[in-house]
């Protein structure tokens, strides 16, 4: 499995291209630009993009999620459940953060930590529910690695400050979920920088204080 980063996104976000070389199976986690860069190096390389994962439903997450519909009409767009109202807010998130409106984006399925058979050729795509940022957000583990969108950052958690946040919900899922990963799992925030769960444990100023 191999992972691509397009990390200039709008506001930071960033849209991780995960595949598998052998299978030729391909998905995206989030879509918040560079669609011909992604398109390009799907084309190139043969890629069947197979998903695309919403880790939540805030705009700069779905931001181009259309427009990467309308070039692949048959890939298939997922997110929880619980962030639908979310998504349906998009062009107010938009207008309220100053960029331009945009669609309300479609999700083709929603899921939830009982969603099955979710693969990337030999690799099952786990779904955790990690509420707090929003209602709704959620990590993907896909082997060794983990997309946490915007609940867990480098040195740093998800903001709760916005519709469906709630500081208490995000300590919590971080805690009892996240950190009850191996430490070697390797992180995929949604905005900066990679990190392992080790690391987060020991340095997060959000935890530091407490013992695993």
């Amino acid at each position: 499995m191999e992972i691509k980063q397009f990390d200039n996104g709008i506001f930071g976000a960033v849209t991780y291209l995960v595949y598998d070389m052998k299978s030729k199976e391909a998905l995206l986690v989030d879509c918040t630009c560079d669609i011909d860069k992604i398109s390009n190096f799907v084309k190139k390389n043969s890629l069947n993009l197979k998903y695309v994962l919403i880790t939540h439903g805030h705009f700069d997450h779905v931001y181009c999620l259309s427009q990467i519909k309308e070039k692949f009409p048959s890939v298939q767009v997922l997110m929880h459940k619980d962030d639908l109202a979310l998504l349906n807010q998009v062009p107010h998130q938009c207008s309220m953060s100053g960029v331009e409106e945009i669609k309300v984006p479609c999700a083709d399925a929603l899921i939830d930590e009982n969603t099955k058979n979710l693969r990337l050729a030999d690799n099952e795509i786990k779904i955790i529910h990690t509420k707090g940022h929003s209602k709704g957000g959620v990590c993907y583990l896909i082997s060794d690695s983990l997309f946490s969108g915007d609940t867990l950052f480098k040195e740093s958690i998800g903001r709760c400050d916005l519709f469906g946040g709630d500081i208490r919900e995000i300590e919590v899922s971080i805690k009892n979920k996240l950190f009850a990963l191996d430490d070697n799992i390797k992180v995929y925030p949604g905005h900066g920088n990679s990190t392992t769960i080790g690391h987060e444990k020991k340095y997060n100023p959000y935890f530091g204080l407490y013992k695993y």
